[in-house]
């Protein structure tokens, strides 16, 4: 494949994902989006433009070019 004049990949968008620029595939939804990015889903929390988003929008929530992702990991432990 061929970078196109803005330095991606065909069929790939830039999101800011915990402040960082990523790429990931276009098209997707917000669940499978997490996974490419290499989270497992039923161990965040996310934050989407702005707006925390309940884990059951997410398979219908499509991911586009720009958009801003916060991810916190949920982390259990403690005695």
């Amino acid at each position: 494949m061929t970078a196109d004049a803005a330095g991606m990949e065909p069929g790939t968008l830039h999101l800011r994902v915990n402040g960082e620029r990523r790429l990931c595939p276009a098209g997707l939804c917000l669940d499978v989006v997490l996974v490419s990015l290499g989270y497992h889903p039923r161990l965040v929390v996310v934050e989407f433009n702005g707006e925390i988003l309940p884990r059951d929008r997410w398979a219908a929530q499509p991911v586009g070019e720009s958009d801003v992702l916060e991810v916190v990991t949920i982390v259990g432990g403690g005695s």
